[in-house]
């Protein structure tokens, strides 16, 4: 830990939690993963930087928007250690996941606008339905929904 910090810079456990509305045990378990690294006093109790708030924030959003743990991860190995990330270091941290993001648009477009002309569309002809899949052709691409999901 810098020399420079004062305790005003250091939260508690139940402090961070508080700030970004996560669970004492999810914080936890987001530090067992090494997404953030508290400091330890002489009595060992974790403190974060307030800058942990913001990397906490970042993770709950990040999963919101469908990224994995790892994918996280690999972000937020790109933030500095031990000082406040700045605006450019989060730029680039929003480049790197943009592509991500657009992806997962994209598959959500396609999902909804398969779904809409499926669910409830009443066509009962397998001749023109959308996600007949005769012979179970697509059983051979892999499991799960392949005409909803795939591109």
């Amino acid at each position: 830990m810098p020399k420079t910090l004062s305790s005003k810079d250091l939260l508690s456990i139940g402090e961070i939690a508080r700030r970004t509305g996560l669970s004492v045990s999810a914080i936890r378990f987001y530090e067992d993963k090494g997404l953030v690294e508290p400091v330890r006093t002489g009595g060992n109790q974790r403190r974060f930087l307030r800058s942990d708030i913001r990397r906490l924030s970042f993770i709950l959003i990040a999963q919101q928007l469908g990224l994995s743990l790892g994918e996280i991860d690999a972000v937020m190995r790109r933030l500095p250690h031990g000082r406040t990330p700045t605006a450019r270091d989060w730029r680039e941290i929003s480049a790197a996941i943009r592509e991500r993001i657009d992806a997962r648009i994209a598959e959500l477009e396609r999902t909804r606008d398969r779904l809409d002309g499926c669910i409830g569309c009443g066509c009962l002809s397998l001749e023109k339905c959308a996600i007949y899949n005769p012979g179970d052709r697509l059983g051979e691409q892999g499991a799960g929904p392949r005409q909803i999901l795939a591109d």
